[in-house]
Formats: structure tokens, sequence, C-alpha cells
């Protein structure tokens, strides 16, 4: 926060060289006590200088000579924030807003790495664990981390079992496997996802149904849902089970959902691979249905590097889960198997990397919120529809998520393009199932008349995101996105 830079001219000498050496951004910005305006911005060799010409520690700023720093104005162009850095040989620029109060500071150093969409967030407890894990020699999928990080995650999203496999795809394989789906079965799935999500019900034979996205949360419309259960039951080919995908770290509109799924006989498994930490109704993400799956791919909001979750009132349901995930092995004296079996397992040294994301869950959701919140304000007025949160819902806005205005004539990936070639990683969002190659023989139940996740893939991006996202790093991706658009 610009805040850990701001002096005064009543602060010493020492305190401010101490901001400086702590500080991630090496300067500090003398501001006038009354006004707040910038006056100054002071290096370690400015502090230096005056120890030389026979200042103290305990001097106060006020012997500094002045000197007019270069700025830039919040709205500033980046090009010429570089511009500026070139011309007078500097590597810091503060950022000023209307009445001349520093907002923002940028540091050369970031405006020349790229800016990751996603990026992990570790902290400093996971090497805790995993030492332990290396040290006690618990290195395959079994020991104390393991065990423990099921059951913290149970408790943590309010479920009564879980069981830590390989990944997200594998806890939705294995949902599939135990809601008893086969060669030839209907499964609705929402279109507007990962594919991730569907294929599972390929390897088991099954026969996709793709359900739209309704507008007030991009996620599986009820409506079209209630359609396709209909239209199964009707054709004597009814849906077995439904894959609800909670988007982007928000949960779909899962009571009505639940509700249908109820009353047509259809288990309910929710895709909560992006929406950890989400909830609907005070209740979390996941646990509406029979199964709830959970991912801690490298980009989501913990990780494990790679890795999932299977979580389930089911004890006995989770308990075969695991079974089946250990290559299903009987127990006897030696390796006998009446039923094919699945090298699932999450390993105990990921299990330690995942009770410390755990940890700060928390603190996760809430750095995306902020950063969702930073993209909406300060990109007001620029015709971005951004992905709406449900009244009933709590989203951990896992990516922030926009559309283009429809009426403008700028494309997408020319949009994109932009961005990538200032080394701002940003993408587009799922292409929706039904629009997939691998899918053109599969059913679509659409909104309405028209095909609404068919039009936000048309219009719509994915911005960095990630919770270590810097202040001045989002400021960078916000100013190349006010100038393109503006």
């Amino acid at each position: 926060m610009i805040s850990e830079f701001i002096v005064n001219e009543t602060d010493t000498l020492q305190r401010v060289l101490q901001i400086i050496d702590d500080s991630s951004g090496g300067v500090a910005l003398l501001v006038d006590r009354t006004s707040g305006v910038l006056q100054r911005v002071i290096t370690d060799g400015d502090i230096r200088r005056a120890f030389l010409k026979g200042d103290d520690s305990d001097s106060c700023l006020d012997c500094l000579p002045a000197h007019k720093p270069v700025v830039v104005h919040e709205r500033e162009n980046i090009d010429r924030v570089r511009s500026l850095m070139k011309e007078h040989s500097i590597v810091h620029i503060p950022v000023v807003n209307d009445a001349g109060l520093p907002v923002g500071l940028y540091r050369r150093d970031e405006l020349e790495e790229n800016v990751l969409l996603s990026p992990p967030h570790l902290g400093t407890d996971e090497m805790t664990y995993v030492t332990e894990a290396i040290e006690t020699n618990w290195v395959a999928p079994v020991g104390p981390n393991l065990d423990r990080f099921e059951k913290e995650f149970a408790v943590r999203v309010g479920s009564k079992s879980a069981a830590a496999v390989s990944s997200g795809t594998a806890a939705l394989h294995l949902s599939l496997i135990l809601s008893g789906i086969k060669r030839g079965d209907r499964v609705a799935c929402s279109s507007f996802t990962f594919v991730a999500s569907v294929n599972p019900v390929m390897y088991q034979g099954g026969e996709p149904v793709f359900i739209d996205s309704e507008p007030d949360g991009w996620n599986m419309c009820p409506k079209a849902l209630e359609m396709a259960l209909l239209a199964g039951k009707n054709d004597g080919k009814p849906i077995k089970a439904v894959i609800a995908v909670n988007l982007y770290g928000q949960s779909a509109r899962i009571e009505k959902i639940s509700e249908l799924c109820e009353n047509f006989g259809a288990i309910l498994i929710e895709d909560s691979a992006e929406s950890l930490g989400a909830t609907y109704r005070g209740q979390s993400s996941g646990t509406f249905g029979k199964f709830g799956i959970f991912s801690f791919n490298g980009n989501k909001i913990i990780t494990t590097s790679g890795g999932g979750m299977l979580v389930s009132d089911d004890v006995e349901a989770i308990d075969r889960a695991k079974f089946l995930a250990t290559q299903a092995r009987e127990p006897a004296g030696f390796y006998q198997h009446k039923v094919v079996g699945y090298n699932y397992r999450l390993s105990n040294i990921l299990a330690g990397i995942g009770r410390a994301q755990l940890s700060v869950l928390s603190e996760r959701v809430e750095s995306r919120r902020k950063i969702f919140d930073n993209y909406v304000s300060d990109l007001e007025g620029l015709g971005i529809e951004w992905m709406p949160e449900l009244n009933e819902g709590y989203s951990t806005r896992w990516l922030s998520v926009g559309c283009l205005p429809p009426d403008t004539n700028l494309g997408v990936e020319a949009f994109l393009d932009h961005l990538l070639k200032r080394g701002i990683e940003a993408r587009r969002v799922w292409k929706p199932m039904h629009l997939q190659p691998l899918f053109t023989d599969c059913s679509f139940f659409s909104h309405s008349v028209e095909d609404f996740s068919g039009s936000l893939f048309e219009r719509g991006f994915c911005l960095p995101s990630g919770s270590s996202l810097s202040q001045n790093q989002q400021q960078r991706v916000i100013a190349e996105i006010r100038d393109y658009l503006s």
C-alpha cells in the first residue's frame, strides 16, 4: 500500500532510512504534513548525502534540500511512465491524483516483469509441513499430513468427510463412478466451463447434455436445466446426474438446481474447482450436492501444485473413493483386486502444502475480492460489463472477469493482444463446451432464444487476479486497459 512509503517533514532521517530498507518500494515519499501533497522522493542516497554534510540520524527531513519530484498522473499512459524513467534516469515514479496526493508508485523492475493471470501464492508455513514429511519419511500417498488435510478441509467447508486426490478431474471421475454413471447414461453439464468438467463423463462412456448459463450469475441456468430434465424424462433417457460448475469463484443458483435434481431423481455433483471459499446463503460451495469436488492446481485460490478434493456427507462413499483411488487393493496379505482401481491419491508432501494454504484461505479470498473491486472502480465509465454476483451468494472472485462493451468495434482478441505485448497475461473466458469440436453431437439447452454463454465467449476476458498481485502491478494493468479502451 502507498501508505507504507509516506513520510512528512517531522520524521527523522533514521526513521526514513528504516522505511526505505523495509518497504518493497526502495524509496520514501515526502508529503506536506497539512495538505498531503507530494513534495519529493527520498532515496537512501539522499540520506547518505545528508549524513556526509553533517546531519545526524535524529535530524528531521526539513534538513533535506527541496527537490521537485518527477511524477505521473493516475490516468497517465504507461508508455509515458517508461519514457520519463528513461529521460530522467530514474527507477521510481510516484503516481498522483488531481490534488497532487500520492496514490501509487511505479518501479522499473515491476514494469519490466510480466504480470501473470493467477500465479501460485505460497507463504512461510508450507516448508514446515514439507520438511516434516521428508524428515519423517512420509513421502508416499499416505501419512499424517494427508489425514489432517482431509479432516481440516472437511471442517472448513462443513462436510462430513473428504478424500484428497491427485486432481480435481480425478475427484470428479470418482464422483461419477460412485454415482453409478456408465456407458450411455446422460449427464447434464454446465456448458460454460473448462473441458475438465466434462472429460470424466467421457471416461465413463456417458453422454454429456450441455446447459446454458443464466445472465444473473453466468452459471448453470435452472430454466434450461429443467427443460433438459423434462426432455430426458419424456424420451425415455433420463438424466442420471447433473454436474453444476461454480464458475470463476461463484456458486451457481444451487438451491433451485438441487430441487430440480431431487424432483427428477438425478444425482447432483458440484464442480467447485474454482470456488473454494465461496458460499450460497451462508453455506460453502461444494456441499449442496451428493458430491463436491475442488481443485488445487497451481492457478487456483489455494494450491498444492496439483491436487484435488472430493467431499460428501456420505462417509461410506468417501471411504469407497479412497479405496478406488489406491488401485482398489483388497484387504489381503497379498495384492488382490476385484474391481478396476486408479492411482489417484494425493501425496503426503503435497498435503502438507495444502494444510498451510488452507490456513490462509480467507486472506486469499479477501485479496482477490479487493482486486476485483479495484478493477470495477478504477475502470468505471468504460462500459465494461463485469461478472455479476448473486444476491444470495458470496464469490471469491477467483478471477476478475468481464466483457467488452457490446457496441464496441474492438475485438477481444485485439484487446488481449494489446495487453500481452505489454507483458500482461490476460485470457478469454472459457469457450462453451457445446461449441467445442469434441462435442458437436451433444445436446444443448439454451437459456432463451439467445445462446448466452456463447455471447459471453465472444466478448469475455479474464484479468490478472492473483492474491499476490501488487497494487503497482494492478495499476499498470488498469492504466493499459484505460489507455486502450478510451
